[in-house]
């Protein structure tokens, strides 16, 4: 909070792809705590409702991420009742099959690719036009430790999140000039929803547990981050205090890649 009580980001317009999920709402309710005017954006409605409950003047638009007419409509919305989006955090992801690569279905990659990739793709593609606009913007997309080491489980994932991490680049690249940064987060193993999924996804209880005992101990603070602990990152990144950063892949991870 600043000196006079206000937040980072008071009054500044934030949308967030993926704002049901553990990530998204986290990095939701941090936003509004610092003052920024809110649009969500998820295609669970029940899981939207309690972030929106959580973000008082938000509003909501239910759709999905990998679909263009969906993500166009969210933009639409945004514009029509604040006024240009400064601020993007896009957090729309799923994790997939717990498969080496050659195993996996063409529709689960299919899958995988297309709300990963392609969902952050439409989110930039729809709202920095409004940064434009706006002349400054801020763009958080989600990575992964996962997109910056390869994956022996999750193939499909890693290589989702190493072309999020690639596409984040080549934004910064594109919009360098124009005030408008663009960074993502690669956060390692978080207690959420996801997480959970992901080991339910191992059939067998056994090596369910001893995967989850690995992944732990590959984090050298020996434990999984909470959502709280990305969205600090995410708020960060978004902020003047990072106005000299832009390209960058932030991991958050309890020094798993240290």
């Amino acid at each position: 909070m600043g000196k006079s009580g206000q937040g980072r980001f008071e009054g500044r317009v934030a949308a967030i792809t993926g704002a049901g999920g553990a990530l998204g709402r986290a990095s939701a309710v941090a936003l509004a705590r610092e003052g920024a005017r809110l649009a969500l954006f998820d295609r669970d409605p029940a899981a939207l409702a309690e972030t929106a409950a959580l973000c008082p003047g938000a509003v909501t638009v239910t759709g999905d991420a990998s679909s263009a007419a969906d993500v166009a409509r969210f933009a639409a919305t945004v514009r029509e009742t604040f006024g240009p989006v400064e601020l993007l955090v896009a957090a729309a992801g799923v994790i997939g099959p717990s498969k080496i690569a050659i195993d996996v279905d063409e529709d689960e990659f299919d899958r995988v690719f297309a709300i990963n990739v392609k969902g952050s793709w439409l989110a930039a593609k729809h709202l920095i036009p409004q940064m434009r606009e706006a002349g400054r913007g801020s763009v958080v997309l989600f990575s992964s430790t996962a997109g910056l080491q390869g994956s022996p489980l999750y193939s499909a994932y890693s290589a989702s999140k190493g072309a999020v991490t690639l596409l984040t680049k080549s934004l910064a690249l594109n919009h360098a000039t124009e005030n408008i940064r663009v960074n993502c987060v690669c956060p390692g193993t978080i207690e959420s929803p996801m997480h959970r999924q992901g080991m339910a996804n191992i059939a067998d209880p056994v090596v369910r547990a001893e995967r989850e005992a690995f992944q732990k101990a590959k984090h050298p603070m020996n434990r999984f981050g909470q959502p709280e602990e990305v969205a600090a990152a995410v708020l960060w990144l978004l902020s003047d205090e990072a106005s000299y950063t832009t390209g960058h892949a932030l991991p958050v991870d309890g020094g798993r890649l240290a």
